[in-house]
């Protein structure tokens, strides 16, 4: 049995730009369009969701859509040994987006989302309230200048087989 390949090709980046660009298209669309068969882009897709490349296939919802456009990201101070306590208490607030364990200044960063000034207020009153937090520093998104993103850095991370074999 061959070694698997780790890393992606420039025909994996293809296929992670076509899904991005057509995500309704199937299998066989895809194939026709990169030139490969379907089973290819079939073994592909399967081998970049096993190494956890893709994460998931489901849509990219949009919190501004949903009646929720303001940003914010809040850093929590939090008492040593609540960590897991926090996490599930963070979970149960929908307005959350995400949170990360940081080093440096504060504890928790989260990025959450509000109707409005008001309600991103009740937000953060509402992790304070939370057993282990101590105090928060927020800083409210004005503008993005670049979005959440991770296709240029599967550009720059392909895995170029004919530049190996020039070598």
């Amino acid at each position: 049995m061959p070694a698997r390949r780790r890393g992606l090709d420039p025909l994996d980046l293809r296929l992670l730009r076509l899904l991005r660009e057509r995500p309704r298209s199937g299998l066989l669309e895809f194939a026709r369009l990169l030139g490969v068969a379907r089973g290819t882009v079939q073994a592909r897709l399967d081998r970049m969701g096993d190494d956890g490349v893709i994460t998931d296939f489901g849509p990219n919802l949009s919190h501004a859509a949903l009646g929720h456009p303001v940003q914010a990201f809040t850093t929590l101070e939090v008492e040593q040994g609540s960590r897991e306590l926090i996490s599930r208490a963070l979970e149960a607030i929908p307005e959350l987006l995400e949170a990360h364990i940081v080093t440096g200044p504060g504890d928790v960063w989260c990025r959450i989302a509000g109707r409005d000034h008001e309600h991103v207020q009740r937000v953060i009153d509402g992790m304070l309230r939370i057993d282990g937090v101590r105090r928060s520093t927020t800083v409210i998104v004005l503008s993005t200048v670049v979005p959440h993103r991770v296709e240029p850095l599967a550009r720059a991370s392909v895995f170029d087989s004919a530049a190996l074999t020039q070598r």
